[in-house]
Parts: C-alpha cells; sequence; structure tokens
C-alpha cells in the first residue's frame, strides 16, 4: 500500500482491460463484420506476451486457435485506424488532469526490413542506425503531459517515398494495398497534416516539438504560427539568424532588360549570422539551468537565450526565439520558438528540453509491446498494428494516472531512499501485473492435438502450392 498498489485494484487489472477495449469496441466494426474480439486479443498479446509477436504466436496464446483469422482482421479487414486515433484523441480532450500543459511531438522511426516488398520499405536514411539501408519509416505525433507522465502516440503515416509512385511500382503498390488516391508527401508535409487533424479535433496541448528535421524548413515553422500553435523547433547549427529585424523589400532592376523582380528579398546592411557563431561569440550570455529532475539526476546545462529574426524565401521577416543549450561534452542544441515576446526565459528553456519524451514513448512501445516486431507486408497492416499499439500506449497510461490520482505513495519512502522523487509507474510495471491477472486460456492435450494437426495441414498446403508454381529442376 505504501507504493500506491492495493491488491484489490491491482486484481482488477484484466477487467479494467476488457471494459477499456469496450469503450473503443465500435472502432473494429465494419458494413458487414465485427472483428472486434480480435482486437481485443491483439492488445493481449501486445501486452502480455515479451517476445514474437506476430499473427500466428498472439492467437495461440490467448485464443489457442490458428492466427488466420487474426492475420485477415489486421490485413484485410476495412475497419478504420484513424477512428482509433480520434477516439484516442477524444479521450484525452476528456480527462480533466490533461484539460492543460500537453505537448505534441512529431518525430518519425524507422525499422530495419529485410526486403522492399513491404508497404513503405526503400534504401533511405535509418535514424536509429546513423545510415541509409533498407528500412520502413513511421512519422508519428504523440502526445506528452510533464505534470502528469502520460505519453501516448495520437496519430501516425507511413512515409512513402517517391520511388514508390513511378509506374514500375504500380502493381506492388495494389498488391500491398497502398491507397490509390495516396501521392506522394515529404515527412514535413505528413507532419503538419498529424498537427492540423490535432488540432482540429481540439486535442489540448499548448507546445509543438520537433526535431531539426522539421525544425529547418521555415515554411513548415510559418504554417504553424500561423495556425496559432507555439511551437519549439530544433534547428540545425548553420541555421542563418538576424540579431535586428532586417528590412525586405522587391529589388530594383539593375538594367532596362530582362524582367522585373517580384519576390522580397533582405535588403539590409547587416549579413545573417550562423547560430554556431552566436554559441561561440563572446557577447553570448550563458546561465547554467536547472531544467528538470529524472531518476538519473538533474537534467542541467548551459542555456543562452536570444531574440532573433528569421527570413523564410521570399517572406516578410519573423521574430522568433533562439535557445542555445551547451551540455558538459560541449555539444550544441539549437531551438526556434515563437513564443509571445514577453514569456519568461525559464518557459523557453524548459520547451526547449521537451522533445526527449517522444524517445521514452517509443522505446516503450518497441521493447514492451512490440511495435517493432511488425512482420506483415501490407499497407493496412502496417497501419492497424500502429493503431492498436497506440491504444495498448493509452490503456496503460490511463492506468498509470488514475492510480497516481487515487492511491497515492507514502512520502516516506522518498526519504527513506534517499531519493528527491520516487520512480514512477512504468510500463513494464503495468504489463507484469496484468500478465499476472488476466486470465489466458490453457489448452486441454486434445486441443493441443488438433491445433498441431492444422498447422501440419496448412504447412504442408503451403509446399504443395509452392512446387505448383516453381520451375522444374531437370
Amino acid at each position: 500500500m505504501r507504493w500506491g498498489l492495493p491488491p484489490e485494484a491491482v486484481a482488477q487489472v484484466g477487467e479494467r482491460l476488457y471494459t477499456f477495449w469496450q469503450r473503443f469496441r465500435s472502432c473494429f466494426r465494419t458494413r458487414t463484420r465485427d472483428g472486434s474480439q480480435h482486437a481485443y486479443h491483439y492488445l493481449q498479446g501486445q501486452l502480455t506476451m515479451d517476445r514474437k509477436r506476430n499473427f500466428a504466436n498472439i492467437a495461440r496464446k490467448t485464443t489457442g486457435k490458428d492466427g488466420q483469422a487474426l492475420q485477415h482482421f489486421m490485413s484485410n479487414s476495412p475497419w478504420s485506424a484513424r477512428g482509433v486515433f480520434r477516439q484516442i484523441q477524444s479521450e484525452i480532450k476528456a480527462t480533466p488532469a490533461l484539460a492543460q500543459g500537453g505537448i505534441l511531438i512529431l518525430d518519425e522511426s524507422a525499422d530495419n526490413k529485410a526486403g522492399v516488398h513491404n508497404a513503405g520499405a526503400s534504401r533511405q536514411y535509418n535514424g536509429r542506425l546513423g545510415k541509409v539501408d533498407v528500412c520502413r519509416v513511421d512519422t508519428c505525433l504523440t502526445y506528452f503531459h510533464p505534470k502528469t507522465g502520460v505519453q501516448v502516440i495520437v496519430d501516425g503515416e507511413l512515409f512513402l517515398p517517391e520511388e514508390w509512385f513511378q509506374p514500375e511500382v504500380a502493381q506492388l503498390r495494389e498488391e500491398l494495398g497502398i491507397p490509390k488516391g495516396r501521392k506522394f508527401e515529404t515527412k514535413i508535409a505528413l507532419g503538419l497534416k498529424m498537427v492540423k487533424r490535432a488540432k482540429a479535433n481540439e486535442l489540448p496541448f499548448d507546445l509543438m516539438a520537433c526535431d531539426a528535421l522539421y525544425g529547418r524548413d521555415g515554411q513548415f515553422r510559418a504554417t504553424l504560427d500561423a495556425e496559432g500553435i507555439v511551437y519549439a523547433a530544433e534547428v540545425p547549427e548553420h541555421t542563418q539568424v538576424y540579431l535586428r529585424e532586417p528590412k525586405v523589400a522587391i529589388p530594383r532592376k539593375r538594367s532596362r532588360y530582362g524582367r522585373p523582380r517580384t519576390r522580397l528579398q533582405v535588403v539590409s546592411r547587416e549579413a545573417p549570422q550562423e547560430v554556431r557563431a552566436l554559441a561561440r561569440s563572446p557577447t553570448t550570455q550563458w546561465h547554467h539551468v536547472r531544467v528538470r529532475h529524472t531518476e538519473r539526476g538533474w537534467l542541467e546545462g548551459d542555456f543562452a537565450v536570444v531574440r532573433i529574426w528569421t527570413v523564410h524565401k521570399g517572406g516578410m521577416p519573423r521574430p522568433e526565439w533562439l535557445v542555445m543549450r551547451r551540455d558538459a561534452d560541449g555539444d550544441h542544441t539549437f531551438t526556434l520558438l515563437n513564443a509571445p515576446h514577453w514569456t519568461p526565459r525559464e518557459y523557453l528553456i524548459e520547451w526547449s528540453c521537451q522533445r526527449y519524451f517522444v524517445e521514452r514513448t517509443f522505446e516503450d512501445a518497441k521493447s514492451e509491446l512490440g511495435w517493432d516486431e511488425f512482420q506483415a507486408q501490407k499497407y493496412r497492416a502496417w497501419e492497424h498494428h500502429l493503431a492498436l499499439t497506440a491504444l495498448a500506449l493509452w490503456f496503460i497510461a490511463q492506468i498509470k494516472l488514475e492510480w497516481a490520482q487515487l492511491y497515492k505513495r507514502d512520502p516516506e519512502l522518498a526519504r527513506q531512499l534517499e531519493v528527491e522523487v520516487l520512480p514512477v509507474l512504468s510500463t513494464a510495471n503495468v504489463r507484469e501485473l496484468l500478465k499476472a491477472t488476466l486470465p489466458l486460456p490453457q489448452l486441454t492435450p486434445q486441443e493441443a492435438i488438433a491445433l498441431v494437426i492444422e498447422h501440419l495441414i496448412n504447412r504442408a498446403r503451403s509446399t504443395s502450392s509452392r512446387l505448383k508454381t516453381s520451375p522444374r529442376v531437370s
């Protein structure tokens, strides 16, 4: 009880999962079928299995049956993954503790693939490995609430490289179920689309954070600003800024020949500076700041905050805040924010350090819920797997939030353990409790024999089919 884990609440975790699934049940129905039971089994498998969470293994673990029905539900059934994300966002909106202070974080996650016969797979940059390799890239929007610790994926788009839209790939697109209306879109365009959807759904958030892939695009930042969205966008070290508002105008023609100039250009004499030059400047004032306490101690570093202006191609100057961070190892991070000019410096510094939490969300989804164990090839299977992974994250987030509110911990524990802040309940912790309380089927010997025979028959049929279609060897 001192740790806020009452036995009666723990004993009901399995029932809580069933009740949670019931709320989302309508998302998995189509005009002709109700496949919601398969969604419940998939959630059970993600939350209780530790490895090899493929369709067949999940079905065996949760139902004792063959995985063909589950595979059809994931790969072919037209239930709406977007509907799952909309309901997650609606439930966040309806949670009083999350009404203020939420942060959206835009980022992507890459997973290796053995070949390109997987929706979205291509030779492209893999951020996890730091190199170009055959991989699939998921562009995701996550939600994080610093005060409560709630973190969940709230939207996602599969990035399809431009080569996937070449005429010679048309048959492969059809085989893998790539939507016919899908056109090539950059990761930045996909990210902007998701942020706008979250705003349209009235998801409550105070800030949108992103890394330099998105932040370096001036038009992306300008569009967010026009939407009234406050951002904290990392930028590369060579980003150019002005310390004074530059003058822009349409330059005069240098001669009477040629077309008149129509695009705005900077006409000030003051040249822009790269942000890395500002970091080295002796006039830059650095302050050592403790940002927040973590389980590994204080997150701290040297910070400098400067009011600057940026100019996107052909546009007007925009005032922004530049937050520069210098770590103990000498590494620098640069973040641009469009917060109001009166925003306190400590807020700007804190907001510039929020993007870390997306890594925690992705790590939980992969190490604890099998997000990276996905093996199916079709586009629809990908979007369904992501939606159910997000749903599992939201279930765990709700359990942690409600228990923190209802079952307070003994404050003496921190003193006895000599820590400033007690560690929060983790995704792995909730999974352990769920595995102990969730009833899963136990096969009888006769049922096991029937299942093995069914597997052998299916394997034999697959072998026979391959022999019929393979060329004979003389």
